[in-house]
């Protein structure tokens, strides 16, 4: 096998091939007889999806059976998820914006010892077209992921659904609100299940799958068009920006600062987990599962 089937097949190299083959010409002539058959550049094209879960399909097929259930009953569904964490600073955010003259920002994105990473973490109100982003300024854990569902229901939700006894909550299968940390099944219990008397159904998008989840599509994009081109070089900006959000469609966005420190690596343990009262569904088990109030079981 020839090494030149590993070598890019750029024009200069191809004009080099050839010249080695007795034909003489120039780099625009190589150009148009690639595009005279029908060659031009491409990027790798996302086609094939690989190897997939096998109850991918019906996973799909329940969470839409979930959400008509809790839609047609007037109850509230929720969507989660952590967004891209910021460094807060005179640094380059993505994007353009118009303006008579560009943001002069760092040239190197470096975190010195005393730079902020934000870490915003939302709520998206499906039924109401709203969103609530409460922005950390320590680790994004499962227990600060319960934290802020809990602040969501206690100043917006109850108010909003006042007879409500049960939540859904669509989450990817990662992250802080992943299908797989103890913590997060924990902290579901005690801080929102018990503390509030709610009936909590949690459905994962398998893995892969997190642009399905409507959090991704309905407010974090918004998120991100509305800052986009404007340096975050303060928690004051971010919040700015995340409560200007709008669309046209009505989206409101609130949003507030969480600044107190969550620490990494907690678990629940064996006898805290068998104490929950955690019921798994028959379809993905793994993936849907619902938690009762203790105080009501008992």
């Amino acid at each position: 096998m020839s090494t030149k089937k590993w070598l890019r097949s750029s024009l200069r190299n191809l004009r080099s091939w050839l010249t080695d083959e007795g034909y003489t010409t120039s780099l625009s002539t190589v150009w148009r007889l690639l595009k005279k058959a029908k060659y031009t550049l491409k990027a790798n094209a996302k086609r094939d999806a690989g190897k997939q879960h096998p109850h991918r399909n019906a996973q799909f097929l329940h969470i839409a059976d979930q959400r008509t259930r809790f839609r047609e009953a007037g109850l509230p569904i929720i969507s989660i998820d952590t967004k891209k964490k910021e460094l807060i600073g005179n640094f380059k955010n993505n994007g353009r914006t118009w303006c008579q003259e560009a943001e002069k920002v760092l040239i190197h994105d470096f975190a010195e010892d005393d730079t902020i990473r934000a870490v915003p973490y939302g709520i998206y109100d499906l039924t109401y077209n709203r969103g609530f982003m409460s922005v950390g300024t320590s680790a994004d854990t499962p227990e600060f992921a319960v934290d802020v569902i809990a602040a969501w229901w206690e100043t917006h939700g109850q108010a909003t659904y006042p007879e409500a006894k049960q939540l859904l909550i669509l989450a990817d299968s990662g992250g802080s609100n992943g299908c797989h940390p103890r913590a997060w099944k924990l902290y579901v219990q005690q801080r929102l299940s018990d503390r509030f008397g709610l009936e909590v159904t949690i459905c994962h998008y398998p893995a892969g799958c997190s642009k399905w989840n409507p959090i991704e599509y309905r407010l974090f994009s918004p998120i991100s068009i509305n800052w986009a081109g404007q340096p975050l070089r303060s928690l004051e900006i971010v919040l700015g920006c995340l409560k200007a959000t709008t669309t046209c469609k009505g989206l409101s966005v609130e949003a507030v600062l969480v600044d107190r420190p969550y620490l990494t690596k907690k678990t629940a343990t064996d006898a805290e987990m068998a104490a929950l009262h955690l019921e798994r569904h028959a379809v993905c088990p793994r993936w849907n599962y619902t938690f009762q109030p203790r105080s009501v079981m008992a």
